[in-house]
């Protein structure tokens, strides 16, 4: 996400949120955290149990009242141990991953849901795949796919069959992978050309698409919006992870999948902002903007 010329002011301080930015509630002093959705985070697998864990503790410092983290079960003991705060929970694995029957073993899960997350590190397997194809076409919970999970639904054939309201995150990459197209490709480049297959996309399938890079573009095939936080500094390992668990939090907090596609890419870039201003762009990680996604959430609270 590039930051925009209008971001920021002519003294260096970020310029407020847009007015038709949606808006996060105030809590109310009676509030309980089952008042706050419940998340699952679905990912995971050897050497990427971190990835689904930026999800996991990203939700959690975007308002959710409860998360979990689902993973295959040789990384459970790693993904525990990021935060106390998040509970995990281990199922069946073959070669590291998710292993086949795994979409059954979520149900119960998932059932208890208010929004869900799926594909951060979650890998390639075919086991994967299924499991993907499955939750994309039958789970009823508004959900956000990411990641390797863009992978497996663009082996999936149409995706304008599905349970419930989806927000899909892609890079320009992925974006060319669900197009049949090499996500390599001459078309990586061509910022309109991918613009306009998103609005396409997001128009034939029903879902939200969240085209991430400079000026991200949200769009559900007739509204849309761009938007105008973050810096190069975000070009690095897990900020996509963070992003597609906020969006989460915000969907399990009770907003329509564009409503909290637009605030998750604002809150991210605006966090992104943050750390670049304290750290500079080169030494920034995901971790930097965990830490400060409280700076972006202060200046949305109603």
């Amino acid at each position: 996400m590039g930051v925009s010329v209008n971001a920021w002011s002519l003294e260096g301080m970020p310029s407020p949120p847009p007015d038709d930015l949606p808006r996060m509630p105030a809590r109310p002093r009676e509030a309980s955290k089952r008042d706050f959705g419940r998340v699952v985070i679905v990912g995971g697998s050897a050497g990427m149990a971190g990835a689904p864990a930026l999800a996991a503790m990203a939700a959690l410092r975007s308002g959710a009242g409860l998360v979990e983290l689902v993973v295959p079960e040789p990384v459970v003991a790693i993904a525990a141990g990021f935060d106390p705060c998040v509970m995990t929970c281990g199922l069946p694995a073959a070669d590291g991953e998710f292993s086949s029957g795994t979409a059954a073993s979520l149900a119960a899960r998932l059932a208890r849901a208010s929004a869900v997350a799926i594909g951060p590190g979650i890998g390639r397997s075919d086991a994967v795949r299924d499991l993907v194809a499955s939750l994309w076409r039958h789970l009823d919970r508004p959900a956000v796919f990411d990641a390797d999970a863009l992978w497996a639904l663009s082996l999936c054939g149409p995706l304008t069959e599905h349970a419930g309201p989806r927000l899909l995150t892609p890079h320009a990459g992925e974006m060319l992978r669900l197009l049949g197209l090499d996500p390599a490709g001459p078309e990586a480049d061509d910022r309109s050309f991918l613009e306009a297959e998103a609005r396409r996309m997001a128009a034939d399938t029903g879902a939200v698409i969240l085209l991430k890079g400079s000026g991200t573009l949200v769009t559900d095939g007739r509204c849309e919006a761009r938007n105008t936080t973050g810096n190069p500094g975000m070009a690095t390992a897990g900020t996509g992870d963070v992003l597609s668990g906020v969006a989460a939090a915000l969907l399990a907090q009770g907003m329509s999948p564009f409503e909290a596609a637009r605030l998750a890419a604002w809150v991210h870039g605006r966090a992104g902002d943050a750390a670049a201003a304290d750290l500079g762009e080169v030494s920034m990680t995901a971790r930097d903007l965990l830490d400060r996604l409280h700076v972006a959430f202060c200046d949305v609270v109603r």
